[in-house]
């Protein structure tokens, strides 16, 4: 059975002693390529949560990741924010929201230098990122911030409403407005991406968008197996947005509007009842087509994971016991084809057949997916992840 220690222990292979985090290969060895800014925020938000549970080295590991993010080579100190990696110098939503969140969560656990990468990544995400007009981010710039791309994306939204919610949640105490303002701002971006345009697709979330917010579901076609960007209908961010709508329901408390639960409940069922075995096979394939067609039938661990967690989530808020009957039932696959004992972690991606598949990922680079996976089962609903756990 995965455990979190045993998680932890792998994922601290991936410390690079000059500073950051590297990808993991399958064997557990660290691989040398260029640090990716993501990779290094979301390992940073892992060890950090482990710190608020006091476990061993935890601290050490989640000070490592603050001080790479904050004066490494990643941080670009002439034009402000940060690289997407050593070696791209684009300035992506996507990546700051993760640096949004490792900073909520070093703050949280106390850790040096948290705060001040907590105020420098809002400022940039805020300045740089945050388009009031529209209540949504836009996605990314070039590394001088003179040029914006005409791409917009659902998913950089996403992970931008996991962040400011962490953020509202660790800034509470000290700046209850901006706090907020965070979390009205989560609001506005779920409800035009969950209750407007997904609700009005049939619950069927649309991910690429122009400039004007016109949705592009023809997006990537060609290249359906993108990691980031992929073609159609991704399930596992549809297990995704329903969770958050749970913790940002939680967050707003008596101002929840009633929309998000029965939104939830909706995201929830549509990726179960679609994506379940589309090809006849156990699990999730990564996407459907807009006819509820599996496209690339690769399965992704972090669907599983994100799958578990919503069911969980779900199960905490309403009591019904079918969610969690599904969040045991889908764990269950997820050890018994995922898990991979010689590394403590899952692999992550297989063919529908249960062998390991390298189309989309390789290796096991990331633990962010798992471990809260492992940490939603079992603490109250609350706005964040780091909240529950405090």
């Amino acid at each position: 059975m995965t455990d979190l220690d045993g998680l932890l222990a792998f994922a601290a292979r991936s410390r690079v002693p000059e500073g950051g985090f590297g990808h993991l290969t399958a064997d557990g060895s660290r691989e040398d390529r260029p640090q990716e800014t993501y990779v290094v925020a979301r390992m940073t938000h892992v060890f950090g949560l482990a710190a608020l549970l006091g476990r061993p080295g935890a601290t050490a590991l989640a000070r490592h990741g603050v001080s790479a993010l904050a004066g490494g080579p990643l941080h670009d100190a002439e034009h402000g924010g940060w690289r997407a990696a050593e070696d791209d110098d684009t300035k992506a939503a996507y990546v700051h929201a993760f640096v949004v969140l490792a900073g909520a969560t070093a703050t949280a656990a106390g850790i040096d230098g948290g705060r001040q990468l907590l105020g420098q990544a809002l400022a940039v995400w805020d300045g740089r990122f945050w388009g009031d007009a529209e209540g949504l981010a836009v996605e990314e710039w070039t590394r001088d911030w003179s040029a914006c791309s005409g791409y917009r994306g659902a998913n950089a939204n996403m992970h931008g409403v996991e962040a400011v919610l962490a953020a509202a949640d660790v800034l509470a105490a000290e700046d209850p407005v901006q706090a907020a303002r965070l979390r009205h701002r989560a609001l506005r971006s779920t409800e035009r991406i969950v209750h407007g345009w997904t609700r009005e697709r049939d619950w069927r979330l649309p991910e690429h968008f122009t400039a004007d917010w016109e949705p592009l579901p023809e997006h990537n076609r060609d290249r359906p197996g993108d990691p980031f960007r992929p073609y159609g209908v991704t399930v596992g961010h549809q297990f995704e947005w329903a969770r958050l709508c749970l913790h940002l329901r939680a967050a707003l408390a008596d101002d929840a509007p009633d929309w998000l639960l029965a939104d939830a409940v909706a995201l929830f069922d549509a990726a179960a009842e679609r994506g379940w075995a589309a090809d006849g096979e156990p699990g999730f394939p990564y996407t459907l087509d807009w006819d509820d067609r599996p496209v690339v039938v690769a399965r992704m661990h972090w669907v599983l994971c994100e799958a578990v967690a919503a069911a969980a989530v779900l199960h905490a808020v309403t009591g019904e016991a079918r969610y969690a009957e599904l969040a045991r039932t889908w764990q269950a696959l997820g050890e018994e084809r995922f898990a991979d004992p010689a590394t403590g972690s899952w692999h992550h991606e297989l063919a529908p057949d249960g062998t390991v598949g390298t189309t989309v990922w390789t290796g096991q680079p990331d633990a962010y997916h798992l471990a809260q996976m492992l940490l939603l089962d079992g603490p109250p609903v609350r706005g964040s992840v780091v909240a529950a756990l405090r």
